[in-house]
């Protein structure tokens, strides 16, 4: 069993790590810290836990974390970092749901999140916790930066057109991201935007000037593409809980016109557990991955006036943003590192309605 410790259990990705270890067969719940609720039992605050979680919320100074195989941070940024160095030092494996070991550039950081990085000489170690891309890295890493879930479905959606093997199909320089997200994407803290009066019945653009996962979706997709690329991107808040909805567009090479993008996508996923090509002319939506660790993609090609091919590939891609946007992915990359079929505890189908 691997011995399991998770720092910041009583927001969004912290219970949704909770739901899905206790499915898991290989997994073992040691320890679940938080300062504010140290004592209290876990099923108390979460009553959907009841019967599955028989632990306690424990204060970090004595929770012992250094005795875990693996230590999930489901923090607020600049956690992770701070505690970081010691328990990989004690053979830990730190799994970062949140920004602190995302960006490679320290200076890139601080400028986005405000704040001094605590430990800049792991940065080089950390691994980018995005399996269809990184998964032979993960496998043997000991500290992962685990992807934001706007990062997620971008990169997914255009992985594809974007990789060198694929040619030179798309302009690297004309990228757009038009991006939805539910309400729990911000987390579980009290604030005015997300009260039930302001975010119901309204659909609003926000961090339309710069947005914290620009730099690092950016960072993911020049990777990627093996060069830098330009990325407009525009997040969203929808009225609703859970789930994303990327739509994005990139501009075709005149060459890459009469391409069969259909077939490419269904041919570079083909072997991947949780990325779903739908049949084409699809429209997925968000829905169809509630809950699940899914993501699921739609390649179109917009109309023209006369019916000649477009010069423009879009794509709509649709994840749960706090499973494969978050913690399900956590739990894809545990599996990797510790050797394990990549679907472990992660068999959970979509709900609806």
């Amino acid at each position: 069993m691997i011995r399991i410790g998770i720092v910041g259990g009583t927001g969004y990705t912290g219970v949704e790590l909770l739901r899905l270890l206790v499915q898991h067969p290989h997994a073992e719940l040691v320890a679940i810290t938080s300062r504010k609720e140290a004592g209290m039992p876990v099923a108390e605050m979460f009553p959907s836990l009841r019967g599955r979680v028989d632990i306690a919320f424990s204060d970090p100074a004595n929770a012992a974390l250094e005795r875990c195989d693996v230590v999930f941070f489901a923090t607020p940024h600049g956690v992770a970092m701070a505690q970081a160095p010691a328990l990989l030092a004690a053979g830990v494996r730190v799994i970062d749901l949140a920004a602190d070991f995302r960006l490679k550039d320290p200076a890139e950081f601080e400028r986005w999140y405000r704040m001094p990085h605590g430990c800049p000489e792991l940065l080089g170690q950390a691994v980018y916790g995005l399996p269809e891309v990184n998964r032979e890295a993960i496998r043997s890493a000991r500290l992962i930066g685990l992807p934001g879930c706007y990062p997620t479905s971008v990169q997914l959606g255009l992985l594809p057109v974007l990789e060198p093997a694929a040619g030179d199909l798309v302009d690297p320089d004309s990228i757009i991201a038009d991006c939805k997200s539910g309400v729990s994407g911000a987390g579980r803290k009290a604030e005015v935007n997300t009260l039930l009066a302001e975010a119901a019945d309204n659909f609003k653009a926000y961090g339309v000037t710069g947005h914290r996962h620009w730099p690092e979706t950016r960072q993911g997709l020049s990777a990627i593409a093996g060069r830098p690329v330009n990325l407009v991107f525009t997040p969203h808040l929808v009225p609703m809980i859970r789930g994303i909805h990327s739509t994005l567009y990139v501009r075709l090479r005149p060459a890459a016109r009469a391409a069969d993008f259909q077939a490419l996508y269904e041919r570079r996923y083909a072997d991947e557990p949780f990325v779903d090509v739908m049949p084409a002319g699809s429209t997925p939506e968000t829905r169809s991955v509630r809950a699940s660790n899914q993501l699921r993609i739609a390649v179109h090609r917009p109309p023209t006036p006369d019916g000649a091919p477009s010069d423009l590939l879009m794509v709509l891609v649709v994840e749960d943003n706090l499973v494969k946007g978050a913690s399900g992915q956590a739990v894809q990359v545990m599996n990797l590192m510790f050797g394990l079929p990549e679907t472990a505890g992660l068999a959970q189908v979509a709900i609806l309605p």
